[in-house]
């Protein structure tokens, strides 16, 4: 199969299928049965008057999007294959496969991969919101679930997807300079981060609200009417809004009839 082994195939597409796979489970758990009903953020009621996109065309916006993903990764990993190969070549011999790194030199690379991945979305996103063309052109298609859900994660124009998801991706990848099998594990854990960050349900026992502040309640403040101008971080932490001001403060509170909403504080002061 030429460059494309085993490790690079397993990177192309275990995002893709974990998308599916885990934004599948939130399908059945919220369609199917009523046992998350009280961490939602929104009604299923909600979800049919608000977002002005429907799943099919989510569906295949997703599907898009993710073939030009697919598309730009085997790219980068020709020509970082082709990179190794005339090293090798020029070294007089075959390239081998390189020893597997130290845990803590894996986890360093995670760690840089995540800064990477933070910084590039959070600026590009935010000149996304800044531009009233680029908003109205392209990023206004992920605003069109103003109630977002699992599987809508990834839905976006081709143009907004590629600047702000696909090569920050890349950035993230050659800046880390972690192996195919691990940029596998990294770009499978972002993309379960990010398919929970959409997908509507506060609930107390997630590991991943645990870990990081920046989770489904701190994004729904985006998608909330007037939230465009605040909470641009995505998907692991809040540092570049914290930094430059652009964090929104809220609380998560019981909604009547049922189930959770988030509250922006009109106090932009108050942090809870």
């Amino acid at each position: 199969m030429g460059f494309m082994g085993a490790d690079e195939l397993l990177l192309t597409l275990a995002p893709v299928a974990a998308y599916w796979a885990y934004s599948g489970v939130y399908e059945v758990l919220l369609r199917r049965t009523t046992a998350l009903d009280r961490y939602r953020l929104h009604s299923r009621g909600e979800e049919e008057t608000k977002n002005m996109a429907s799943r099919k065309d989510v569906v295949k916006g997703v599907l898009l999007q993710q073939a030009i993903q697919a598309a730009i990764s085997v790219a980068v990993l020709t020509l970082t294959s082709e990179g190794d190969g005339d090293a090798a070549s020029a070294g007089g011999g075959a390239a081998t496969p390189a020893p597997a790194e130290p845990l803590l030199v894996v986890a360093a690379r995670f760690v840089v991969a995540m800064l990477v991945l933070d910084a590039w979305q959070y600026f590009m996103h935010r000149l996304m919101h800044s531009s009233r063309y680029m908003y109205r052109r392209f990023h206004s298609w992920h605003h069109r679930v103003a109630a977002p859900y699992a599987f809508a994660a990834q839905y976006s124009h081709p143009v907004d997807g590629v600047l702000t998801e696909t090569l920050s991706g890349a950035a993230a990848y050659l800046a880390s300079g972690m192996p195919p099998r691990a940029a596998a594990l990294f770009f499978v854990f972002a993309t379960v981060k990010g398919v929970d960050d959409h997908c509507g349900v506060m609930a107390p026992w997630n590991p991943l609200h645990a870990a990081f502040r920046n989770n489904t309640a701190y994004h729904d403040v985006h998608h909330q009417r007037g939230g465009g101008r605040r909470n641009f971080s995505q998907p692991f932490f809040v540092l570049w809004d914290r930094l430059l001001g652009t964090q929104a403060a809220y609380a998560v509170r019981e909604r009547d009839g049922g189930g959770l909403e988030v509250k922006v504080f009109k106090d932009q002061t108050r942090y809870e």
